[in-house]
């Protein structure tokens, strides 16, 4: 079986020209943004495919310019945690919402991080594959000077946040530097596999401007998020649980939330009942969401999610203590 594995994963990248596996030149220059932990020999490319090394040090990406494109989108938006923040239903109103409702009138500043520090195989965004290797660098400063006076919320997602961290701190400094005396609440969506200190610096942001964090909870057991992502798991439920010391700093709006997409055959009522298990026994209160599974990239022969398995992994999630679970993308779900 391994084997196989490797040869999906090595596809999945060969055809970008991303490095099919993380570097570990022991003479490499090291980077340690994330768990891959890459050690980049001279003239390669980090696993992100963000960083390469020439003479002795790492040029690419930086806290000063990142490979990132974004948009806007009218609250409430399609978040995962749009059930529960404050753009969504007026949570924290009025110190972190502009209304006790729905912000109808406001926008989200979307920012897509072109990179991740997973290889999903079923990866839901994998165009950004090709723009990984981009040189169409944007600073912190041009990022933040996108929002207006109808922003209320900048969401970082991808690929994922993680590679670019240091760039997408910078920026957020920067807008609530510029914005001042008004709401605009910044919200990472990641894999949760950065270094601990930058998680950290993370927190801080997003818990005092009203802010969440959402961990994709790809899987519980680690040989399946290493089949399924080419990475392991065990950093990201450690920054889980060393968020969840944070929830009771404010808890509203929610500062954690988590979210798993319902893989068929793959991620079902066994993995979600022990992921629910592990949410819980940090608080029963981190919102939960259940993604309906749609076929992509190399995974695109599964079917969609059906309602019996959604159904089913709800109710196992509600059985381990958790208080608030709701399926996403009902409208994927398949009879």
């Amino acid at each position: 079986m391994l084997p196989r594995i490797e040869k999906a994963h090595f596809e999945a990248r060969e055809a970008f020209g991303l490095p099919t596996r993380v570097p570990r030149d022991e003479r490499g220059v090291a980077c340690h943004i994330c768990v891959n932990e890459c050690r980049i020999p001279e003239g390669g490319r980090g696993f992100c495919g963000l960083r390469t090394s020439r003479d002795g040090r790492l040029i690419g990406a930086t806290v000063g310019r990142g490979n990132v494109s974004w948009y806007y989108d009218p609250l409430p938006t399609n978040c995962v945690a749009d059930w529960v923040c404050p753009g969504g239903t007026g949570a924290g109103y009025p110190d972190f919402a502009y209304r006790p409702g729905p912000e109808y009138g406001y926008k989200n500043l979307a920012v897509f991080y072109q990179a991740c520090s997973f290889d999903c195989l079923f990866c839901q965004n994998w165009h950004y594959r090709a723009q990984a290797k981009s040189e169409a660098w944007v600073s912190p400063s041009q990022l933040a000077a996108q929002v207006d006076e109808r922003t209320s919320c900048i969401c970082y997602f991808g690929g994922d946040p993680t590679p670019q961290l240091p760039h997408s701190i910078r920026a957020s400094q920067m807008a609530l530097e510029r914005n001042k005396g008004r709401i605009l609440r910044i919200c990472w969506e990641t894999n949760g596999s950065m270094h601990p200190a930058l998680l950290k610096r993370m927190a801080e942001i997003s818990l005092s401007s009203g802010g969440c964090i959402k961990f994709d909870l790809k899987a519980w057991r680690e040989e399946l998020n290493i089949a399924l992502c080419g990475v392991s798991n065990r950093r990201t439920m450690e920054n889980f649980r060393l968020l969840s010391k944070y929830i009771e700093r404010r808890p509203s709006p929610p500062f954690l939330v988590a979210s798993t997409l319902l893989v068929p055959g793959y991620v079902e009522v066994e993995e979600v009942s022990k992921i629910a298990r592990f949410i819980s026994s940090l608080s029963r209160d981190i919102p939960y969401s259940l993604l309906a599974f749609h076929p992509q990239f190399l995974m695109s022969d599964l079917p969609t999610t059906s309602k019996r398995q959604a159904q089913e992994c709800l109710e196992a999630a509600k059985g381990e203590g958790l208080k608030r679970v709701r399926i996403g993308n009902i409208h994927l779900l398949r009879d």
